[in-house]
């Protein structure tokens, strides 16, 4: 068995809208959820919900986060779900906690980020992280 410590890492960096038919307190459940399971599979990252559209960031071995990404596409309480970067990654960027969740006020924030694609979008998110509260 091979450890996770030495599976070469990967990132993908997703948006989605909460499905129209679930309240926002729905994510609530969905993270906690969420964290047992990625703790499991060596998956780190942070999500950010504007009340109704998501924004993950995901990190983790390859397998991992690829079949992770596989069931969140599938999954009824996302929709219009858009992998806007996938790539390897040299370090995780969330070390210090297992799964954050943000939620922020309003969705000017989270609109600027679904507008971009691929790498420029990642940044985008990326240079927002410190003005979030995070809950890990």
């Amino acid at each position: 068995m091979t450890d996770e410590a030495t599976l070469p890492l990967h990132e993908i960096f997703y948006c989605s809208m909460l499905s129209h038919s679930l309240p926002p307190q729905t994510v609530g459940q969905i993270v906690s959820r969420a964290r047992t399971q990625n703790a499991l599979h060596g998956i780190t990252g942070l999500l950010v919900f504007d009340g109704m559209r998501f924004c993950q960031h995901l990190e983790g071995p390859a397998d991992a986060v690829s079949a992770l990404m596989e069931r969140i596409e599938k999954d009824p309480r996302h929709v219009d779900v858009r992998v806007v970067h996938r790539a390897p990654l040299e370090v995780r960027r969330y070390s210090g906690f297992g799964m954050g969740l943000a939620e922020c006020e309003g969705p000017d924030l989270m609109a600027g980020v679904h507008a971009l694609t691929g790498e420029a979008a990642l940044r985008h998110f990326l240079a927002l992280v410190p003005s979030f509260d995070i809950n890990g």
